[in-house]
């Protein structure tokens, strides 16, 4: 079936269900772009799932929703407990008219050909059950650590902020596993998913811009907590998750942690030769962390105290954030 076909056979094609969370402004920059899709305003849906409801967010729906006239039609969905974007994105999808489901997030900005684009790739291939569009992320030259880290995004494989599925497939599956409660790993969680049912493809020209916001300094340290969650994602797809996330475990965070914890026993039990020794392993170790982490990137002097400071607190922090998703979801994950 081409994609002119399904348009014309089916007056809803495609549904595009977009999280959100407290981001008015940038919800409305997200609406604007899907507004303007070159496609029939009639074969398609926004649906905007808030999670955690505030007047803001659904002022901004309701403006659209005037200025549309009900061509593309817009659905608010209050998410009235807030779970967090998997359960959002569940509660979007399950309100859907449309047999192909679109995500993307309320911080993109989508090209005018990416419905066209997303809907054409996966029409013209029907063993696939999903296809992942291109996330562009444009950074600074050169960029800093966050920066860098958060364009990682770009290269993913499968990332909800670009991607279309088609709605029995989600149904199959049962949609997001709503136990990953941060917006982590449950787009590689559905993958993983969707991967028994059939083919997940590559959709070129369906295209989002996806700008890299601003953060706070330090932030690094803060999203270490998201570990928690590669924890579940290995309990579910073990062999999965070391060929696609992350082949080998993070030796070099437990060899810094592992060194400080000694020399801090050593050090309650007056071995002071050996607590030094174990000091020194934690400074090479973490020095060689921070000298990685500056490799190619902005070396002013505020982001090389953020790096010096952050290389020292993220080791620790990841695996105890590591532990506690061993703990909670029962699994030995190193």
């Amino acid at each position: 079936m081409t994609l002119a076909q399904a348009t014309t056979d089916a007056a809803m094609v495609v549904s595009v269900v977009v999280p959100t969370w407290r981001r008015p402004d940038m919800l409305r920059r997200c609406l604007t772009a899907l507004c303007a899709q070159r496609f029939d305003a009639h074969a398609f849906e926004i649906l905007v799932a808030d999670d955690g409801p505030d007047d803001a967010t659904r002022e901004v729906v309701f403006e659209f929703q005037r200025q549309t006239l009900g061509a593309p039609r817009l659905i608010y969905l209050p998410i009235v407990d807030t779970q967090g974007p998997a359960a959002a994105r569940n509660a979007g999808w399950w309100h859907a008219q449309g047999a192909i489901v679109a995500f993307t997030d309320d911080d993109t900005i989508a090209d005018p050909l990416w419905l066209r684009g997303g809907c054409a790739a996966l029409l013209r291939e029907p063993e696939a059950v999903a296809v992942a569009g291109d996330i562009d992320m444009p950074i600074s030259d050169p960029p800093t650590d966050y920066e860098r880290d958060a364009s990682g995004l770009a290269n993913a494989e499968f990332a909800t902020a670009n991607c279309f599925v088609r709605r029995d497939a989600l149904v199959s599956v049962g949609g997001f596993d709503e136990r990953f409660t941060r917006a982590w790993r449950e787009d590689a969680d559905l993958m993983f998913a969707l991967g028994t049912l059939g083919t997940v493809s590559r959709a070129p020209d369906a295209r989002v811009l996806h700008p890299v916001r601003p953060a706070k300094w330090g932030v690094s340290v803060g999203q270490q907590s998201k570990v928690f969650f590669d924890a579940l994602l290995y309990k579910k797809y073990p062999t999965l998750y070391r060929t696609h996330i992350r082949p080998t475990p993070p030796w070099l965070y437990y060899m810094a942690g592992g060194a400080l914890l000694a020399a801090i026993a050593l050090l309650a039990f007056a071995q002071y030769p050996l607590a030094a020794a174990a000091l020194v392993v934690w400074g090479a170790a973490t020095a060689v962390f921070c000298v990685r982490r500056l490799r190619n990137t902005s070396r002013t002097p505020a982001h090389v105290a953020e790096m010096i400071w952050t290389s020292i607190a993220i080791p620790p922090v990841s695996l105890y954030w590591r532990v506690r998703g061993d703990l909670h979801f029962k699994v030995l994950f190193l």
